[in-house]
């Protein structure tokens, strides 16, 4: 393997520019894309062993009988495991809410006598290869007694249904109402006009790239058990694993490599990586665990099971008097680790009015269990689920008072800033109605509107819909603290640490799973010292190195991960100044920062380098000022302040029907965006569009259904249908900024508000498309036998 280090070729910026806006090659990429990356798979250790698991094969029952004796005898195996052997405590997330508002799962690391879900693991085995392995698993022998599986939200809170849990009546796991504004019926009786929307989405899988796995070994020299897993959140991972093995933390180090996507799943703490290092731990020696994507598609965490039942009240203008909603979530069989089963109805509770001026708002949510795979975040969490909802209201209400859609949105969006709406949330400035705007003068200005009415005479059938929404980002301790979690995730911390040769290493507590860290990062530190970018490295995921950190989820990355070192940068630029202007024997207010160096600013010819002071600071202490301590290093912490910034986007669709096969195409897609300021531009649009991808898959394609007995319908991709490029349009975008008061870049994150926006947007088209049937369509995915059935019921 080659070891040279990679060339850079872009031009140096000095302090007078800067490397933020810049769309600078990746970083990551030459590693990447040359095959030099390094995977959990990727890992090889000396006496390394081989995990699977033993599944359940019923969705609800007890275990009778886990025989593995067939499997420790199978050549090649090692040994096996049960959740006796093992005795691991159990992974328990717990809101502080009273029991009739909440009630905690237990998650046993492997089930022990009753098993909730098909693919609930049972047994732990480990063998000398993958091939061996999976011998042994299919030797193990299980009998179980089994029971009614709760499959549907529908019927989990009927009267007569099985329960899940014992302990969660109705199987219920939260129920909250966060909202009631006083007099609210008062509102609906004396509305002109009220609406009515009952909605749904259909289970989904985050899909990452690369699969769950972990690489676990106990280092005697360290002391330590290794964990090198594939994870978004490794202080998180940290803290599970040394509590299930009744460890003390500092015993275990969680590093995470690099990795091919996690959009979520992998910022929960899953069972199969304690499991597998408790398993390390008991052999003596290492053991791998790579998730097949069988498991990946049926075992691995869910999301986005929802149904809406929400009606909006208008005057006879089109302006919006009240909401009012029910949301009921299919949480599946436990609740995650840290967020719980309330993370989706918590967040569409909190958050649906969105980019509305709302007067008054009621709403209850609700999680269920069911005899389904868990649930965890997925890129968006509830956003793309209620934004549609609120979107359908609209086009809704359009139709009914013979409004244009986009006029009746403009009419109602937030316009006014800062501006603090009926879910007690201050939404900081934003483009709301500039983003709509421009979108629908964008469409108008490329003739689809006249194309539309044209194609009809020919027999085409053509849609256009739209998509007006924000994207919360930067949540704050106090944004999490309002769901009474008793972890609550928010701050960050960053060290920025020169060198002797004046070269530059960043933590950050955030976590890279291909959101381009080691790029923006580098420019937003590069920038605030006056340095070459390529001079700058950034180090995360390893739970030694970085103090402390709750990973990458929610956009949280550059907001608050960035500003954190952005603050760190600083104060080492102070330290710097402190030195140069003492060196250079001037006032301290005589110096600055330009290009690697700190030159005086009324003489730009003296200046030192910065590998000069730096060489000083850890070789020639006798040289510092005399309050001064050796080397060069800064830290800080970053926590945004009040409930964070909001990213916003109008998203515009155009699609055409075909009738005959009811397929979807989309003609044109149209986005524009106001992240605040860009870092790198070219990363921002790839984080849209492969939002905006995931978006549309949602939309058109993915859905994960299960029999009456809990089975599910998808084991490989010939059941679970994935869009190809071929399936996915060009997306156009175009960039709005408002810079954000609230963080140290003025940056807004960007992470998931392609997902969020584009289900609405096709789903509104697609009804547009349909308007001459008189059927509209409220629940994605969008399905070629759903289309179909309504064109045929054209007059």
């Amino acid at each position: 393997m080659s070891t040279t280090a990679p060339h850079h070729t872009e031009p140096r910026f000095d302090r007078d520019g800067t490397w933020v806006g810049a769309s600078v090659r990746r970083r990551e990429d030459p590693r990447l894309l040359t095959g030099r990356g390094r995977f959990v798979d990727d890992i090889a250790l000396p006496r390394m062993a081989h995990a699977q698991f033993v599944r359940s094969t019923v969705a609800a029952g007890t275990v009778t009988e886990l025989d593995l004796t067939a499997t420790r005898r199978t050549p090649g195996v090692i040994a096996a495991f049960s959740a006796v052997d093992l005795d691991l405590g159990d992974i328990t997330a717990i809101l502080e809410r009273p029991a009739a508002e909440f009630v905690p799962t237990d998650m046993p690391v492997l089930a022990r006598d009753r098993v909730r879900f098909v693919g609930e693991p049972l047994a732990i085995v480990i063998a000398e290869d993958p091939y061996a392995v999976e011998d042994g698993v299919e030797a193990a022998r299980v009998t179980y007694d089994t029971a009614p599986a709760v499959v549907s939200a529908d019927q989990a809170l009927a009267d007569s249904a099985p329960l899940v849990h014992d302990n969660a009546p109705n199987n219920t796991l939260l129920d909250v109402s966060l909202f009631a504004t006083e007099g609210i019926d008062d509102v609906f009786a004396a509305a002109d006009h009220v609406v009515h929307v009952e909605a749904s989405s259909s289970r989904q899988n985050a899909l990452p790239l690369e699969t769950r796995g972990v690489v676990a070994a106990w280092d005697d020299r360290d002391e330590q058990l290794m964990v090198q897993t594939c994870t978004q959140v490794p202080h998180q991972v940290r803290t599970v694993l040394a509590r299930c093995l009744g460890r003390d933390e500092r015993t275990v180090r969680v590093l995470a490599p690099d990795m091919g996507g996690g959009f979520g799943q992998k910022c929960v703490v899953g069972r199969e990586e304690i499991a597998a290092a408790a398993a390390a731990l008991r052999l003596e020696r290492p053991v791998k665990w790579i998730e097949d994507r069988r498991d990946a598609l049926s075992a691995a965490f869910l999301a986005r099971e929802q149904r809406y039942d929400a009606r909006a009240a208008f005057d006879a203008e089109g302006h919006i008097l009240a909401l009012d909603a029910d949301i009921v979530c299919d949480m599946g069989a436990y609740s995650c680790y840290p967020f719980s089963a309330g993370i989706e109805p918590l967040m569409a509770s909190a958050e649906m009015p969105g980019v509305y001026r709302v007067p008054a708002y009621r709403v209850r949510g609700r999680a269920v269990t069911t005899n389904k795979a868990p649930s965890a975040p997925y890129r968006g969490v509830s956003r793309p689920q209620y934004v549609m909802v609120m979107e359908r209201l609209f086009e809704r209400a359009s139709r009914e008072l013979g409004l244009d859609p986009v006029e009746i949105r403009r009419r109602n969006v937030i316009t006014t800033f800062p501006y603090t709406g009926v879910n007690a949330v201050t939404y900081d400035p934003g483009t709301y109605l500039e983003s709509l705007n421009l979108c629908e003068q964008l469409v108008r200005d490329e003739g689809w509107y006249e194309r539309k009415e044209q194609l009809a005479d020919a027999g085409r059938i053509l849609g256009i819909g739209y998509c007006c929404f924000n994207e919360r980002t930067g949540y704050a301790s106090d944004a999490f603290a309002k769901r009474k979690m008793t972890v609550v995730p928010g701050f960050d911390l960053s060290q920025v640490r020169m060198d002797p040769s004046g070269g530059i290493v960043v933590t950050s507590g955030t976590m890279n799973h291909g959101q381009s860290h080691e790029t923006t990062f580098a420019q937003i530190v590069a920038s605030r010292l006056g340095i070459d970018v390529a001079r700058v490295k950034l180090q995360q995921g390893d739970t030694d190195r970085v103090s402390y950190g709750w990973g990458t989820f929610a956009s949280r990355s550059v907001t608050i991960g960035g500003s954190a070192a952005s603050l760190a940068a600083d104060r080492l630029g102070a330290k710097l100044l402190h030195i140069g202007a003492h060196l250079l024997e001037t006032q301290p207010d005589n110096v600055e920062l330009h290009n690697g160096a700190v030159r005086q600013r009324d003489d730009h010819s003296r200046k030192l380098p910065f590998s000069e002071i730096a060489t000083v600071a850890y070789l020639r202490a006798d040289l510092l000022p005399k309050d001064t301590e050796p080397g060069l290093t800064a830290e800080a912490s970053f926590d945004p302040a009040g409930d964070g910034t909001f990213a916003n986007a109008t998203h515009a669709v155009v699609v055409e029907l075909h009738p005959g096969t009811g397929q979807v195409e989309i003609l044109r897609y149209l986005c524009v965006e106001d992240c605040g300021v860009t870092i790198n531009p070219q990363i921002v649009e790839g984080q849209c569009r492969g939002g905006i991808a995931q978006g549309i898959a949602g939309a058109l394609f993915e859905q994960i259904t299960y029999d009456s007995n809990g089975e599910p319908s998808c084991a490989s991709f010939i059941d679970y249908k994935v869009p190809t490029a071929a399936e996915i349009p060009d997306v156009e975008i175009h960039h709005l900024e408002t810079p954000c008061t609230l963080t140290e870049s003025g940056a807004k994150g960007v992470g998931e508000g392609g997902t969020i926006g584009a289900p609405a947007a096709v789903l509104n088209a697609v009804n547009d498309a349909l308007r001459p049937t008189g059927i509209e369509l409220d629940a994605t995915p969008i399905t070629p036998q759903t289309v179909q059935r309504a064109l045929e019921a054209r007059p």
